[in-house]
């Protein structure tokens, strides 16, 4: 009872932490926006008086400059497989949520298509009958997303998308990383992803277990359901902006 005391204890300090990152995040983008936004009118009053044609080529070019500049932003830091140093954080902080070896929390999403074209809707569908394009992510504890693989064709589930995903292309070509933990005195050498019930049953997916009985596996799936709650609340973020 003192062990689970500790660990909400310890959720909760998670929790408020990355609230207190999130809303630095929002108040330097807040910032910038500012920036812009002055920039931009500062050349209005600039241009006043000159050809419009000229107006507009000029804040065109104030709008690719920001564009580029947001990119820059945030491809340094997502969207890019970990490095050794972020890959230590990841498994430090999976092995104090009990998890060691894990690595990440793995899922898809439908994303609704308003606008496919006539020519691709037989492509693209979910089970609702709507034209969407399905996502698959890899996201860690703070919503970072290091994997993406957008935009498969066909009946669009996790797996038929996990076929032609490359998120193991570095492991099949001998390049994974060189990870090493011991559960239960056996020593592995594969991190491991969090998923549901839909992914096969390898040793690179760890999934819940279904009407667990004991209070052992009860423990094991309330904690894994939970932690694999990384990725859903990542989509949600996603979908909300």
């Amino acid at each position: 009872m003192e062990d689970f005391r500790r660990c909400l204890e310890r959720q909760e300090r998670e929790t408020n932490e990355r609230r207190r990152r999130a809303d630095e995040r929002n108040m330097l983008q807040r910032e910038e926006d500012e920036q812009v936004v002055t920039a931009v009118t500062m050349l209005d009053e600039e241009n006043q008086g000159r050809r419009r044609g000229l107006e507009v080529g000029r804040r065109r070019n104030v709008d690719r400059h920001r564009q580029s500049r947001v990119e820059t932003l945030y491809t340094r830091d997502y969207l890019r497989r970990p490095t050794p140093r972020d890959l230590q954080r990841l498994l430090q902080k999976a092995e104090a949520r009990g998890f060691p070896g894990m690595i990440g929390s793995i899922d898809c999403m439908h994303w609704q298509w308003k606008n496919c074209p006539t020519a691709w809707q037989g492509d693209y569908g979910n089970r609702k009958g709507q034209k969407s394009i399905i996502l698959e992510v890899v996201a860690c504890f703070d919503t970072w997303v290091w994997h993406t693989f957008f935009g498969v064709a066909g009946s669009q589930n996790d797996l038929n998308v996990l076929g032609q995903s490359l998120v193991f292309n570095d492991v099949l070509r001998g390049q994974g990383p060189n990870i090493t933990y011991q559960v239960n005195n056996t020593v592995y050498q594969t991190g491991y992803y969090l998923a549901d019930g839909i992914y096969p049953r390898w040793t690179t997916f760890v999934k819940s277990i279904p009407n667990p009985r004991s209070q052992k596996q009860k423990l094991f799936a309330t904690y894994q359901e939970k932690y694999r709650k990384d990725v859903e609340r990542c989509f949600g973020i996603l979908q909300a902006r």
